[in-house]
Order: C-alpha cells, then sequence, then structure tokens
C-alpha cells in the first residue's frame, strides 16, 4: 500500500513542476515581450534589466556593491578624483 501512494504522490510532485515550468515559459515570453516593448520607445534594456535587478536587493546591499564597484574602478585608475568613471 505504501509502494501505491509513494508512486502516487511522486506522480503528482512531477506533475505540478510540470505544469509550473509551463507557467514560467509563459511569464518569460510576457517578460521577453515587455523588454521588445520597451526597446521598441527607445529605452536601453540592459540598463532597464539592471534596475530590475537593483529594486530587488535592499539598499544596503546596493550601496555595499557600489561601494566596492567604486574601489575596484579606483584601483584600476577609471575613477576619477570626484567619483566619476573615466572613459
Amino acid at each position: 500500500m505504501s509502494d501505491t501512494f509513494g508512486a502516487d504522490r511522486l506522480k503528482s510532485i512531477i506533475e505540478r513542476i510540470e505544469r509550473l515550468n509551463e507557467e514560467k515559459a509563459g511569464i518569460q515570453g510576457d517578460i521577453k515581450e515587455v523588454y521588445s516593448e520597451a526597446k521598441s520607445a527607445g529605452y536601453d534594456t540592459k540598463a532597464i534589466r539592471k534596475l530590475v535587478s537593483l529594486r530587488k536587493k535592499p539598499a544596503s546591499e546596493r550601496q555595499e556593491e557600489e561601494g566596492i564597484l567604486d574601489s575596484y574602478l579606483n584601483a584600476l585608475g577609471m575613477l576619477n578624483t570626484n567619483g566619476a568613471e573615466n572613459v
């Protein structure tokens, strides 16, 4: 009896994962369309992706990453004295 229950439960879990993966693929397609729309409107999609990523993080984590990046830029001579990047 427990073998049947285990097999049924496993099948149910796998089917749920498969359904969720299908939904995820649909949502990823929707996201791609929004990025295409943004690009068509003249927005830089790389910058938008970075902004989306940054908005997920707490302010303290963003500040820490910015500080590290500034330190690395400075070490490579890519940051001038007022904190702006040198090109």
